[in-house]
């Protein structure tokens, strides 16, 4: 098999990496038997950090190092032509180099799977690569691949996922320097952000479009319960996406809905840093608790002793992953889109094209401190270390303080 003159994928799914055998993956074997002894090696040693990532971190955040850590090797290998164990500063910025321009082969236009099962074994999509350029909702026109350029976002995950396999490699022995560390300073492509941060949310106007596009959805097509019960509960619960979907460690019941002796309603939330906390659930939220668990065949209140999963798959046992609920969240604000755009005006209507479904957390708590709500209780059930991290984020108060003593300037 000859060697492939494009990047191919290196590692698989979270589900599938536990259970790895090179031998299923032959294209993947054959390539890195293709090149030097240190590529086998090299690969190896990404496996190692992944399985270790594995073990204590989300299916998000494993994901997340994978593209990095496959990214970095696959340049390696086919560019760079050089171990990373001999890698000094300037072969970092080197690579961040390529990242800020990656050739047109080398991107595609949407989010494909790596592998495909074939005749028992794990074939190579020849649709996937490395780099991702996203297209706008009901963009016109197909955008110009050379036009490719990563985000601020993009370039400091990709520091952080080079640095996190780096100190694994030294802490493992494979390795005796961190060259992405001070690469980092140096690169000219990375821009210190001292800008006023705006919240990424939707408006009232389009929050109120959202929910009565899932609502209509559900009315014509019962199949769409499960969308607008999932985009209902983000948005009024303040939820990762995480939060509702199913992992190795966690699956979220009916049951973690529970009632205190004041006859308070909780959801239990296993959230971001393996900690369990309480959210409190308003009144409102129940006629759509209770309008899917109907749809569901079930009471209209959850019990201690359901263990349904609180989002479940159409086929199948269990509970939905966090790309399966993100699918059914973008599907109802594609439609939203459409409607608040044909309704009121492309734009009012246009952040529904860039919305994801964190804004709905975002949405949520910000219409919360809007209300008026303390803050100290916003921040608990978002899941905030402190309060300073919610009104960094949401309240924003020196910023606030700033914009209104500079209205007063002369001209």
């Amino acid at each position: 098999m000859p060697t492939p003159t494009k990047p191919i994928p290196l590692y698989p799914t979270l589900n599938e990496l536990r259970g790895l055998i090179l031998a299923d993956y032959p294209e993947v074997k054959a390539f890195l038997e293709a090149g030097p002894s240190w590529r086998m090696q090299h690969w190896l040693w990404g496996l190692d950090f992944l399985k270790y990532i594995a073990r204590s971190k989300s299916e998000h955040t494993f994901s997340r190092f994978r593209n990095e850590t496959e990214r970095f090797l696959i340049w390696s290998f086919l560019v760079k032509e050089k171990p990373i164990d001999e890698y000094r500063k300037a072969d970092i910025l080197d690579y961040a180099d390529f990242c800020w321009q990656p050739p047109v082969g080398w991107i595609s236009f949407g989010s494909n799977d790596r592998f495909f099962p074939s005749g028992g074994y794990y074939k190579v999509n020849p649709d996937w690569l490395p780099f991702r350029l996203k297209l706008q909702k009901n963009e016109e026109q197909t955008p110009d691949k050379k036009r490719y350029r990563p985000s601020q976002e993009t370039l400091a995950a990709m520091f952080t996922g080079i640095n996190a396999f780096y100190r694994h490699l030294m802490n493992e022995e494979y390795c005796y320097g961190n060259p992405s560390q001070i690469a980092r300073t140096d690169c000219p492509h990375m821009i210190r952000d001292a800008q006023v941060k705006e919240i990424r949310r939707l408006t009232e106007d389009q929050w109120a479009f959202v929910v009565k596009t899932a609502e209509q959805l559900a009315d014509k097509d019962h199949k769409y319960e499960r969308s607008l019960f999932v985009v209902v509960t983000l948005k009024t619960l303040f939820l990762r996406i995480s939060e509702l979907s199913e992992r190795r460690n966690w699956i979220p019941e009916m049951s973690h809905f529970w009632q205190d002796h004041d006859e308070n309603w909780w959801l239990k939330i296993y959230g971001k840093g393996r900690k369990v906390r309480d959210v409190t659930v308003p009144t409102e939220y129940f006629p759509y608790l209770k309008r899917y668990r109907a749809y569901r065949g079930q009471s209209a209140l959850p019990s201690p002793g359901d263990h349904s999963p609180l989002v479940e798959k159409l086929r199948g046992q269990g509970g939905m992953t966090a790309r399966h609920l993100t699918r059914l969240v973008q599907e109802v604000f594609d439609v939203a889109y459409s409607a608040m755009a044909k309704s009121v005006g492309e734009e009012k209507a246009k952040k529904l094209k860039e919305a994801s479904t964190h804004w709905l957390r975002h949405t949520g708590a910000s219409m919360e401190i809007e209300r008026g709500r303390e803050l100290k209780d916003v921040s608990e059930d978002l899941g905030h270390a402190s309060m300073a991290t919610t009104d960094t984020i949401y309240v924003q108060s020196e910023t606030k303080k700033r914009a209104e003593s500079g209205k007063g300037r002369k001209v």
